[in-house]
């Protein structure tokens, strides 16, 4: 993360991973200076020399949640078959959507819903950032017909367009207030549409 002119005593970490929640919360448009300032702990001065602007700070608030809250996409996607990757990215993240200790729903669905005076920038920003993990996904998927894993003729891109659906579906619903097992409800019959091989079923 860059930081310019960090004062002394002054937990930048700490500070962002509060501007996390603040943006979680109340997304990037109803999150005021005063709010992130206040939850930060720091003065406005002090922000802007450690971060930049209430954009720039956006930004680097979403690389950190995705560093942090959505470390298991990438333990996903290591998984050994690509019906794991997909079952266990999905199954954790409902599990991601409905921890006690965090706002319910995702920072990268909930942050950019309005739109505001960024001409559109912060709404295209988390439409971007969510392709990157949907390009990651196709791009595992597509390794895994290669090896015949999954069944020849499977469409790879449209495949990881349809659990991203179904993610950025659960996020909706999970900020309206559907309970985890609801969401896993929804998982169990997605997995349903995912195709798999005869080895693969039978195993």
């Amino acid at each position: 993360m860059a930081v310019r002119g960090r004062p002394r005593g002054f937990d930048a970490d700490a500070a962002l991973d509060r501007a996390v929640e603040v943006f979680w919360r109340q997304g990037y448009e109803g999150a005021s200076l005063t709010d992130l300032t206040e939850a930060m702990g720091i003065n406005r001065t002090s922000m802007y020399a450690a971060f930049g602007n209430k954009e720039e700070l956006f930004h680097q608030a979403v690389a950190r949640y995705a560093e942090a809250d959505m470390a298991y996409a990438r333990e996903a996607l290591a998984k050994p078959t690509a019906y794991e990757v997909i079952e266990t990215f999905l199954r954790a993240n409902a599990d991601a959507l409905t921890r006690a200790d965090r706002p319910s729903g995702c920072l990268s669905v909930q942050g950019g819903l309005a739109e505001g005076g960024d001409s559109g920038r912060i709404a295209r920003f988390l439409a971007d950032s969510r392709l990157a993990g949907e390009r990651a996904l196709a791009r595992r998927l597509a390794r895994a017909v290669e090896e015949g894993d999954l069944p020849p003729g499977t469409d790879p891109q449209a495949l990881a367009r349809y659990v991203m659906v179904v993610s950025e579906g659960n996020a909706v619903h999970a900020t309206a207030g559907a309970v985890r097992a609801a969401l896993h409800a929804t998982v169990d019959i997605a997995l349903q549409a995912v195709p798999r091989t005869h080895a693969d079923v039978d195993t």
